[in-house]
């Protein structure tokens, strides 16, 4: 079974943790093929500017806080729209 691009992006956020921290602060990262799409103040904000471009369920909007919590897990943008 193949990763999906979300999986994909959520494993890149991971890996380049500390790097996105030390760059954008406490903030929402909005993430679409390992490129950070914006910069948010929350992850509601996140989620409806992007929406505004993007296709729902093809990027995620991601805690970049300086500490573990904000990878734990994430959700997807699918998880906020009825389909």
């Amino acid at each position: 079974m193949s990763e999906n691009i979300q999986d994909i992006d959520y494993q890149w956020f991971l890996e380049n943790y500390s790097e996105l921290f030390a760059k954008h602060g406490v903030s929402y990262l909005a993430i679409k093929n390992k490129t950070i799409l914006g910069v948010y103040e929350s992850y509601a904000d996140g989620v409806r500017s992007v929406s505004n471009k993007e296709k729902p369920g093809t990027f995620i909007v991601q805690n970049c806080n300086g500490n573990e919590s904000a990878y734990t897990n994430y959700i997807a943008s699918t998880n906020f729209f009825k389909q």
